[in-house]
């Protein structure tokens, strides 16, 4: 090893040019290729000016960079989360950031079907119109835990809570058209299933198995729900926003031994920015490209087919019936 840091030194002191050369083509290399990992940008200059723009689980990641974009846009921007306190100073930081004022802040837990109600309810007797409905919010790879109402914690978050919120929001919906609906789903959902027989896994829990499980859900529920909005003026979208660095990891991270962990740090250098892993939850609100597709999968600001299992239009039916029975809507 020595004798390596030998020569390598001797080579820099002889050829001061050709090393700062290498060093410079190799610099430029890695910016570059970082760049092009993070993956498309949405070039959309559209205005919401006079538009409200709803988005859970928009108090950091990419949600937040998402409300930030549409407050820049000039929308009325609600951040729907459940810690308060965090929601209010993301909210604080939105409005410096984009100058627009007209942010609020309301509480919504997606692991209670009640506070989704009130949520819903406070909307639709506080909000004159719903010009777009991005159902950001999620959790990722967590322990065996129940929501509220006894589902298993991540479909009855990522998936049922979303379900039965974008429902009780649907009127409002119809009555600010054109708008649209987004969901963040991932691409984890390519190796997804929907275990019908055991929907909360119940006899194999398993967190990665669990979380598939709920991003195949939003494909699903996305395609089926636009299907049921055909002719309404309300749109859907689906997409993976791509391997971003945010919170949304912390169940996952910490529980992997070290070495592993120790593995993954290299690649840190290559994963999006919250802001870049953004772009396409705007560029499927904001798009005009888009304003006449709906139900479709999206990644890096383009269309692209979901898994077999996602274009399943009996599955996602029957799973349409099964959620919309376990959350208790008619």
């Amino acid at each position: 090893m020595q004798e390596y840091t030998k020569a390598a030194k001797a080579f820099v002191e002889e050829h001061p040019t050709g090393a700062s050369a290498v060093l410079l083509t190799a610099g430029v290399g890695l910016f570059a290729l970082r760049r092009w990992l993070g993956g498309g940008v949405c070039r959309s200059r559209a205005s919401l000016n006079g538009k409200t723009v709803l988005i859970t689980g928009a108090n950091t990641g990419i949600g937040k960079e998402t409300a930030v974009d549409m407050a820049n846009r000039g929308a009325r921007v609600i951040l729907a989360c459940r810690d308060m306190d965090r929601a209010n100073k993301a909210a604080d930081e939105i409005r410096k950031r984009s100058g627009n004022g007209n942010v609020a802040v309301k509480m919504l837990d997606l692991a209670s079907l009640q506070s989704v109600r009130v949520l819903a309810k406070d909307v639709q007797q506080n909000e004159e119109r719903l010009d777009i409905l991005i159902n950001n919010a999620g959790i990722m790879m967590c322990p065996r835990w129940q929501t509220e109402d006894g589902f298993e914690m991540q479909f009855g978050v990522n998936h049922l809570g979303h379900f039965l919120l974008t429902n009780l929001l649907l009127d409002l919906l119809k009555k600010s058209t054109p708008s649209r609906i987004v969901n963040v789903s991932s691409l984890a959902h390519e190796t997804g299933k929907i275990h019908f027989d055991d929907i909360n896994l119940e006899k194999d829990y398993n967190p990665t198995k669990s979380y598939k499980q709920s991003k195949l859900a939003n494909v699903l529920f996305t395609r089926e729900l636009a299907v049921r909005l055909k002719g309404t003026g309300v749109t859907t979208y689906s997409l993976h926003p791509g391997v971003i660095h945010t919170e949304l990891g912390r169940h996952f991270l910490p529980s992997l031994p070290l070495w592993k962990r120790l593995m993954f740090l290299p690649f840190y250098f290559f994963v999006k920015t919250p802001w870049q892993g953004s772009q396409t939850t705007i560029y499927c609100a904001v798009d005009e490209s888009l304003q006449n597709t709906s139900g479709l999968y999206y990644s890096d600001c383009a269309p692209k087919e979901a898994a077999p299992q996602g274009r399943d239009d009996a599955a996602a039916r029957r799973l349409w019936d099964l959620s919309a029975s376990m959350v208790g809507l008619a």
